[in-house]
């Protein structure tokens, strides 16, 4: 869930972020999957970078992020229990975002004085195989396959309180080399968010945050998995200013309906710093 994603900012700025993320919980899977009772847990360190610039007169951002995870679980497979302890790195993404409506590109003086409406932008987001994947392991930090996020979104201002709404979809490639010279491909995923957000003043502020995704079935070796996700999840953002150039975000969320994918509990640290 990414509040403020489509939230208008001065030109000419550049951001670095590092941040720890824990995530543990149970994993549904498809119906003929073999896997039972999986349970994970994932500590994922995270580094990002994110620059500011105007595009045909208003307002755009580039980010790009990439993170190192360690995970451990347990499952029963096939009636034997079976446990997992692995370090790897994730696929890294780089992103554009787009501010067409209601955002113009300001330098930081002029974004000062400026008052929000309505922002409407979209995006893209990709994600490259790079990361780390066995090709003999079911569970990896690399997914070894492309996942392409378009999307679109808006924010609103009303006083003190503002709101989002964001659909977009992933497009993902075929995998393959799943578990050895099978493969895997998935059918496209779409993600509604929305976030009512709060500012008690500039560079303080706390989100509610809420999302609904669908889609995404699987099929293996041409078989489908009949695994397609009706999922939702809730959760909280804070974030504060430590000084003009630094800020620190807390976040929490947990999975509210699950029918097959992870249900876990997420909590996020993150400090940013503004070059």
């Amino acid at each position: 869930m990414e509040p403020r994603s489509y939230t208008n900012l001065p030109t000419g700025q550049h951001f670095l972020a590092a941040g720890y993320a824990n995530s543990s919980g149970e994993v549904s899977p498809s119906p003929s999957s073999p896997v039972e009772d999986a349970k994970l847990d994932i500590d994922a360190y995270i580094l990002g970078y994110a620059t500011t610039f105007g595009l045909l007169g208003s307002s755009a951002k580039f980010d790009t992020a990439i993170s190192r995870t360690c995970f451990s679980g347990s499952a029963r497979l096939n009636g034997d229990q079976v446990s997992v302890d692995r370090c790897g790195y994730t696929d890294p993404t780089v992103r554009l975002t787009w501010n067409f409506y209601g955002a113009p590109a300001m330098d930081i003086a002029s974004y000062a004085k400026w008052q929000q409406g309505v922002v409407v932008g979209t995006s893209l987001q990709v994600t490259a195989p790079t990361g780390s994947y066995q090709a003999d392991k079911l569970l990896n930090s690399g997914a070894n396959r492309w996942v392409y996020r378009p999307g679109i979104g808006m924010s609103h201002q009303l006083g003190s309180w503002y709101y989002d709404l964001i659909a977009s979809v992933r497009f993902y490639s075929d995998n393959n080399e799943y578990l050895g010279s099978g493969q895997l491909s998935q059918q496209p995923q779409v993600n509604l968010q929305g976030h009512l957000i709060y500012y008690f003043n500039r560079g303080h502020w706390l989100s509610l945050n809420g999302n609904f995704f669908f889609g995404g079935e699987t099929e293996k070796n041409g078989v489908a998995s009949n695994d397609d996700q009706e999922n939702s999840r809730f959760g909280l953002t804070y974030s504060f200013a430590l000084s003009r150039q630094q800020s620190i975000k807390l976040s929490f969320s947990t999975g509210v309906l699950t029918r097959y994918g992870n249900d876990f509990d997420t909590f996020g640290l993150m400090w940013q710093y503004r070059l």
